[in-house]
């Protein structure tokens, strides 16, 4: 129930005009693991071949992203941020993370840490289940993207 609702009232916060949640999640994966080939593109985010070229287009349109020739395979394009999609990953991201803090603030010190504990266990029985089931997630429950500093061991 807290998800939807938190990723709602995330969405519902961002001021980047046109910027949708399947955008932004297609701009954060070209962010951090650097242009790539749309059929990468496809499996990183679970897609359809028809909703990624979509999500390409829309972004192309918008001058978020391009398309570029790749340095090795004539026949392989790869989708590349453009000085736009990467000040638009900036903006989204940073009022992400202010709207957050200021959600999270609003609990004592009390409550941040053993929310911080109660996560960093879901987390770590996520990845062993997911383990468990074959299907491992690439997760590290003990810090947060962005290169944060990770949640203490207080309780």
């Amino acid at each position: 129930m807290f998800a939807p609702a938190f990723l709602k009232w995330q969405y519902a916060g961002i001021l980047v005009e046109g910027m949708t949640y399947p955008r932004m999640r297609l701009i954060h994966v070209i962010v951090e693991d650097g242009p790539q080939i749309m059929s990468a593109l496809r499996e990183r985010l679970g897609v359809s071949a028809r909703n990624i070229t979509v999500l390409v287009d829309g972004l192309e349109k918008e001058g978020l992203a391009r398309r570029a020739p790749h340095s090795t395979d004539r026949r392989a394009t790869l989708i590349e941020l453009t000085d736009k999609g990467r000040a638009a990953h900036g903006a989204v991201y940073a009022a992400h993370s202010d709207r957050a803090h200021k959600l999270f603030a609003s609990l004592s010190p009390t409550d941040q840490r053993h929310l911080r504990r109660i996560l960093a266990r879901l987390a770590e029985v996520l990845i062993e289940t997911s383990a468990a089931e074959g299907k491992p997630l690439d997760l590290d429950p003990t810090t947060f993207r962005g290169n944060r500093a990770a949640p203490t061991k207080e309780a």
